[in-house]
């Protein structure tokens, strides 16, 4: 049998109490390794220690030093991530990487579920709808026939990329924050701190930027080309690096990333639970949110201005708004909205409504609300418009008013339709109408915008197509989606992200709650439009016929006032004075800031923008601008001013209740309210 160790330990404690210590002396090493060395041994005899010779006491032993803590124990080879982390983090990740799954989960069922919806509808009518392959080999023909240019070009690029790398190893030495290229006025997309502060998302960031930024001005210089096929180029350019930029992925947005550590994984499950519902909102088509729509109800806390709907037929209610002042102006006012949108645009709330405004400005309001037709109007006409609505309404009100004359206003669509209509009136001789106001309206289409775009041939077929496979008509969604191409970063990229990669429901907003509020459109009355105004500009050519009658703007000498905005992205400011020059009358143009929207709906208690106004009217929009005079806020005083000037004596207020046309029911009316 092996001998039994004797133990080190206790000869050694037994040593040390009877020998004196050094003065510079090392207990506690010492102790250290006599413990160490100790250590029981199998099969190895164990020596009895020597005690250190006994000295002559010099000084005291120093105190022991307390006692510390344990250090952690160090993983072992082989041991996984968990082991280096705290209980806290470990706790983190591992709802994080549930969250994850149940994303995940949502997301396949969300797919399955698009995918079998997907299934039950035709195929495209063709692979490149927009007609861009023809328009891309254009453009980068003439780039490949001027390769200085090309060359210069990536010149350029390879300089700025020096001058980024430059920077960024600068902050990397000492801090220093130097932006190469920063993001665009307005551009909200890197507003989020992490863009700037890490330096690894903020040469993301600048590096994208940069190539975005060099991209499509490559291809807007281009010249010697066709110019809608350059246009074209210049749009989907702009839409594909949109959709590139880095802050509409998941792993490349530090906004995003932080939300999913500080949630732990909970803002993915949101996202995608958002994501699955917008695919189903859609009926497998993504229809991604905007606002909350559950917050608002038509006639409840939007469109709620009092009055009674007087008239209706196929396509219009006449809506007479109630007065709130005890005199108002003998000639009544008529607003044609766009049918493409609902009307209370122009009744979102109290504090914004146009109509509330002009009823406490004295003036008798009516407004066309157009109905969100079916398959059974699918054939109706743009003349049938122009009979049913515009004339139908205009006699509508003459009756309940007991009166000869209206003033109108045309809003964009509308604004066309009532163009079309009072140049047709000049051809018949009728004089109902004694003034004509514009917001946003068009009427020669040569400077349409990018709306240009989707009238060719090709996007033409597509969209009949679609129409005949919807009955005739063509849905809310697919008009939505075109506008909202138009401002993708706004409309649809800032929805993405906030909606799906930050797990967010969308604030109540009632602008955007209009904005998707969208109505469908007849298969004949859309064509039409499209081809006679936006491809063939038919109407400012002299060569738009309606009822047998060839249309010419010249002829129409009514007084007419028009409303422009500076940022206008469906009718353009030029467009529009283009249109403006067309008339034969009395024309006043102004023009508002902000946009389509923005720039028409501003009332003055806002006190927001600015309008510019300029009393002639030259040949071209520099030259007005040149002799513009700019006036803060709102535009509406001063077109109400003009309107009254032409609206004539102050009369006793009229009750809708009361007149000779029998009330149908409360505003807003049921047109309205009918969902696409």
């Amino acid at each position: 049998m092996p001998t039994k160790p004797t133990s080190k330990a206790a000869t050694a404690a037994k040593g040390a109490k009877t020998a004196k210590p050094k003065a510079a002396a090392k207990p506690a090493a010492r102790a250290a390794k006599a413990v160490a060395e100790a250590a029981p041994k199998p099969k190895t005899a164990a020596k009895p220690a020597k005690a250190p010779p006994p000295k002559p006491a010099a000084a005291a032993a120093p105190p022991p030093e307390p006692p510390r803590a344990a250090p952690e124990a160090k993983p072992a080879a082989g041991a996984t991530l968990m082991d280096f982390l705290s209980s806290d983090q470990r706790q983190a990740l591992e709802s994080i990487s549930a969250n994850l799954a149940r994303a995940a989960l949502t997301a396949q069922g969300a797919f399955a579920e698009a995918a079998m919806r997907q299934a039950d509808r035709p195929a495209a009518l063709s692979p490149d709808p927009f007609n861009v392959a023809p328009a891309l080999s254009e453009v980068m023909g003439r780039l490949a026939a001027q390769p200085d240019r090309l060359m210069r070009a990536q010149a350029d690029l390879f300089a700025r990329y020096t001058d980024l790398w430059r920077t960024a190893s600068r902050r990397a030495l000492d801090g220093s924050a130097e932006s190469v290229v920063e993001p665009a006025k307005g551009d909200k997309r890197f507003a989020d701190p992490g863009w700037s502060d890490n330096p690894m998302f903020d040469v993301m960031k600048q590096s994208y930027l940069l190539t975005s930024n060099w991209l499509n001005d490559l291809v807007s210089g281009v010249d010697g080309v066709d110019p809608l096929a350059k246009r074209r180029v210049e749009f989907f350019t702009k839409m594909l690096t949109d959709a590139f930029s880095p802050s509409n992925f998941l792993i490349s947005n530090p906004a995003a990333l932080k939300e999913i550590a500080e949630t732990k994984g909970e803002s993915l499950v949101r996202g995608m639970e958002n994501f699955a519902a917008d695919l189903a909102r859609g009926e497998g088509q993504l229809s991604i949110s905007q606002t909350d729509f559950e917050k608002f109800k038509v006639g409840d806390n939007v469109a709620t201005a009092p009055g009674k709907v007087v008239f209706q037929n196929d396509i219009i209610q006449l809506l007479q708004f109630s007065p709130s002042t005890d005199k108002v102006h003998e000639i009544p006012l008529l607003i044609f909205p766009p049918w493409i949108n609902k009307f209370y645009i122009l009744d979102l709330r109290p504090e914004n409504s146009m109509i509330r405004w002009l009823a406490a400005q004295g003036f008798t309001v009516f407004v066309a609300s157009w109905v969100n037709p079916d398959a059974k109007l699918a054939t109706k006409t743009f003349e049938d418009y122009m009979i049913e609505g515009v004339y139908a309404a205009s006699q509508a009100v003459m009756t309940q008013c007991k009166v000869k004359e209206v003033n109108t206003v045309g809003y964009c669509i509308g604004g066309t339709l009532l163009s079309c209509s009072l140049a047709y009136m000049a051809a018949k001789g009728d004089k109902r109408i004694k003034s004509a106001t514009f917001f946003a309206a068009q009427q020669d289409f040569s400077e349409a915008g990018d709306l240009l775009l989707f009238t060719d041939d090709n996007w033409l077929a597509t969209v009949e197509k679609q129409m005949d496979e919807g009955g005739g008509v063509l849905s809310g969604a697919a008009m939505a989606d075109t506008f909202n191409a138009l401002r993708a970063n706004d409309l649809i990229w800032s929805f993405f992200v906030n909606n799906y990669l930050m797990g967010k429901e969308p604030k109540p907003f009632d602008l955007l709650y209009w904005n998707s509020d969208q109505t469908r459109m007849p298969k004949t009355l859309h064509l039409f439009y499209l081809r006679e105004f936006y491809q063939k500009n038919r109407l400012a050519k002299g060569e738009l016929v309606l009822g047998g009658e060839t249309l010419d703007m010249g002829k129409v000498k009514i007084p007419v006032f028009v409303q422009s905005s500076k940022e206008d992205h469906i009718a353009p400011m030029r467009s529009v004075y283009k249109g403006a020059k067309l008339f034969g009358g009395p024309t006043t143009f102004m023009m508002a800031g902000s946009g389509h929207i923005a720039g028409v709906i501003n009332a003055p208690v806002a006190n927001k923008y600015q309008h510019w106004t300029n009393p002639a009217l030259p040949a071209t929009p520099d030259e007005w601008i040149k002799g513009a005079e700019e006036h803060p806020g709102s535009w509406w005083p001063y077109w109400a001013k003009w309107l009254a000037e032409r609206s004539g004596p102050m009369v006793a207020a009229r009750d809708p209740a009361k007149g000779p046309l029998k009330p149908i029911e409360d505003a807003p009316g049921s047109f309205v309210k009918v969902k696409s």
